[in-house]
């Protein structure tokens, strides 16, 4: 056996190869299976420790004594531990210090702990070695050997009495063993010299002593309880005497958080996947897990809708009523061999009633009427959208005749391309083979509503598939009214209501802008304490989607109202006194939005084009205000409040240029672009800039001539404006024409201004609204219309 000295940096691997040799010869020795003391993983605490009771074990002796081999006695999951290499090193290290000082029994100790949580096998085989008879131990090192024995089943290789001598040994050097446990040992050696009893027996005594925080008492002779010092029985062999063990974690926090988040993580993978399991085999829906699924919607029958209830699209309510006879009473149609489209497109702007139109035809129709949305098809998965279109025409046909409503179907059906996601295609490839594929799906409708029809794939609008489209337009003057009629059939109106004039007023709304205008009237005739809703609520309404709320607290002094005032009258003189000028409606100085005041002119009916006189008339409205600036003012003291008159002005006039044809010098050609110069030439954009001149320079002289020659009226007009703030297109033409003011009371005394003008402060005030400085005071720079 070679010397401790030459194992200094070969042992550890060499003690492995050793025990191995031992084992096998161990195997061919017969030997009574005899186990010997509890298999229970303790902290190693110094023997004179009191061990703190918190847990208590009973078990029978039967069954408590049996161990197997282990070589680890703690179970890591898969996310934990340290690598295999790491603890490796970690032992040659220890082992290197515990060699280097053989009479240091702490460093031993430190070695053998370590390496009894890997390999308890070289514990046993390190500790009876006769190579390291002269290691240094200490009764926690002992007591290492006797637990990695037990897991090992090699407790036959203990020599109990030469451990003894040599613990002696080492504790008479140190002087650390009470004189009690000292004792105790010296009673054991004399009792084994006498008795001899079996290794089983020295074993279980030497521990007994060793470890009495789990003994009540060491064992005697004959296998009775041996008493000494306390007497008692060895803890766990009976019941009536259970052991009491302290778990100790030692799992560090970060292998505690490595290991929570490996568990999430395989949780989250696994029910992932049985989602998806059960949603791909159609399971989903009776486990619970789709029943609140919204891209399968069916209304509930009946539909309460019908056709009487959508106003304003009259032409194209009358081409869905063959939708509603075919899906009534589909043989009529089908008996020639025709038939009827398979698709239905809804197209126009937003708010026009796409949507009420397709509940309409499933009211009136009385069939089961699904209903979704493009964006409901798309989710994380790929391929789900495509699986969600087979959903839906599979539900349908079941109830067929039946009617599927996607809205806003150019979420799923836009323009395919090279660069698009793989998904969107699919899904888009599903909903065109489910409208004309392989498979026919007779006695079904599909009713698909976009605002942006120019943007959905080719494949999808073609005959077959969506090839019957239907333009759900802006209503016109009379859609309008019906659809007023309509909303004021629901509320109270008072007598002197005119929806007609209110139709003219609303050019371009539509039918959600008409119902949101009688919604704001209500909620204000509400607030105002009224028993019906007027005309004036309803005016109020109106300039309030349109313009914004009035501005009752800005702060306008006398000198801003009265340009202000004096400006709308120019506009008001020149329309009411133009021939071809559009009827005034209104005229106000209360301030709303951007502007201070406005002028409302109101169209006999919808104008779908305009004749050269009223485009002329319009020109020398808007030229109107900066003319009455110029002859109340002087040309000094002009504001920049007409840019936006005199850039709607220039913008007819080369319209008129470069896209009707009303130039001699430029002659009857169209000009593309948004300035009407696309493609023209140097000289040709010449003439376009000299026409367009002249026109506003004529439509400036003519307004200048009229304001001119009235100016008696224009100076009652704008009087009369500082007074009333708003006035009708009546009192307007009766104070041009007649002379005549209102008959009702003044409503601003003071000249026109209005809030709290005290904060602009006197001393930079003067009468003609200047500062000391000459600049204009807030107000005078802002747009006027």
């Amino acid at each position: 056996m070679p010397h401790a000295g030459q194992l200094r940096y070969h042992d550890f691997s060499k003690l492995r190869e050793l025990y191995g040799n031992r084992l096998s010869h161990n195997r061919n020795t017969p030997s009574s299976n005899v186990h010997w003391f509890p298999r229970v993983s303790v902290s190693v605490r110094p023997f004179h420790s009191a061990l703190q009771t918190s847990t208590g074990i009973s078990t029978k002796s039967s069954s408590l004594y049996h161990a197997k081999s282990s070589s680890s006695s703690s179970s890591r999951s898969f996310f934990s531990g340290t690598p295999k290499f790491l603890v490796d090193l970690k032992l040659k290290n220890l082992e290197t210090a515990a060699n280097a000082a053989p009479n240091d029994a702490t460093a031993q100790y430190a070695f053998l702990h370590e390496l009894a949580k890997h390999y308890p096998s070289v514990v046993v085989e390190r500790m009876t070695n006769p190579s390291f008879s002269n290691f240094a131990v200490n009764t926690p090192s002992v007591i290492l050997l006797l637990q990695a024995a037990q897991h090992t089943e090699s407790f036959r290789q203990i020599d109990v009495r030469a451990l003894i001598h040599r613990l002696l040994k080492t504790q008479d050097a140190n002087n650390s063993m009470p004189p009690q446990q000292r004792e105790a040992l010296q009673q054991l050696l004399q009792h084994q010299i006498q008795v001899k009893p079996s290794k089983p027996e020295q074993v279980h005594q030497l521990h007994a002593i060793l470890s009495p925080g789990i003994m009540s008492a060491p064992a005697g002779a004959g296998g009775q309880p041996w008493h000494s010092a306390g007497g008692g029985v060895l803890r766990g062999t009976d019941p009536k005497y259970p052991l009491h063990v302290e778990m100790h974690q030692s799992t560090s926090v970060k292998a505690a958080l490595l290991g929570l988040l490996g568990r999430v993580v395989v949780t989250l993978v696994v029910v992932s996947a049985l989602g998806a399991m059960l949603d791909e085999k159609g399971l989903g829906k009776a486990v619970g897990m789709n029943q609140n699924s919204k891209h399968i919607q069916e209304a509930e029958q009946p539909v309460q809708v019908r056709f009487a209830n959508v106003k304003g699209v009259t032409e194209a309510k009358q081409e869905l009523e063959e939708i509603v006879h075919y899906l009534r009473d589909p043989s009529k149609f089908t008996r020639l061999g025709g038939k009827l489209p398979r698709g239905l497109l809804l197209t126009g702007p937003p708010g026009t009633g796409k949507t009420l139109l397709a509940k309409a035809i499933a009211g009136e129709a009385n069939v089961p009427f699904f209903f979704s949305s493009g964006s409901q098809f798309e989710e994380v998965y790929v391929g789900l959208g495509a699986k969600r279109v087979r959903e839906l025409f599979e539900a349908a046909k079941k109830k067929s005749p039946a009617i599927i409503f996607i809205d806003e179907i150019d979420a799923i059906g836009g323009t395919r391309r090279l660069k698009d996601q793989s998904a969107l295609k699919m899904t888009l490839n599903e909903l065109l083979v489910q409208l004309d594929g392989f498979d026919e799906n007779n006695g079904i409708i599909v009713i698909g509503a976009t605002n942006f029809v120019e943007s959905l794939d080719a494949a999808l609008l073609r005959p077959g598939r969506f090839d019957k489209h239907v333009t759900v337009p802006l209503p016109d003057v009379g859609g309008r009214k019906e659809i007023l009629e309509l909303y004021a059939s629901k509320t109270k109106l008072d007598k002197d209501v005119d929806l007609n004039i209110l139709a003219r007023g609303t050019t371009g709304f539509s039918g959600a802008d008409l119902f949101n205008l009688m919604n704001q009237a209500a909620l204000k005739a509400s607030v105002d304490g009224l028993n019906a809703i007027n005309m004036h609520v309803l005016e109020f309404a109106k300039d309030k989607i349109l313009m914004g709320a009035e501005r009752k607290t800005a702060v306008i002094t006398k000198e801003t109202a009265r340009c202000t005032a004096y400006h709308e009258a120019g506009h008001a003189l020149v329309a009411t006194l133009t021939e071809g000028a559009l009827p005034i409606h209104k005229a106000t100085i209360m301030p709303r939005g951007n502007s201070l005041g406005m002028v409302t002119q109101l169209p006999e009916g919808d104008q779908t084009s305009q004749s050269l006189k009223q485009m002329l008339a319009t020109m020398d409205v808007m030229m109107g205000g900066r003319v009455a600036e110029e002859v109340i003012f002087g040309a000094d003291n002009v504001t920049s409040g007409a840019s936006s008159d005199i850039m709607q002005a220039t913008r007819i006039a080369r319209a008129m240029v470069t896209k009707f044809g009303f130039s001699e010098q430029v002659g009857i050609v169209y000009h593309g672009g948004a300035t009407g110069e696309e493609h023209a030439s140097d000289e040709t954009r010449a003439n376009i800039d000299a026409e367009v001149k002249k026109l506003t320079d004529a439509a400036y002289q003519r307004a200048t001539a009229l304001l001119t020659k009235y100016s008696k009226q224009h100076q009652l007009l704008a009087q009369t404006l500082l007074e009333y703030e708003t006035l009708t297109g009546e009192e307007v033409r009766d104070l041009i024409k007649k002379g005549k003011k209102p008959g009702r009371p003044v409503i601003n005394k003071a000249g026109g201004s209005r809030g709290d003008t005290s904060v602009l402060g006197k001393d930079n005030q003067s009468e003609d609204g200047k500062n000391e400085k000459g600049s204009r005071l807030p107000g005078f720079g802002q747009d006027r219309h």
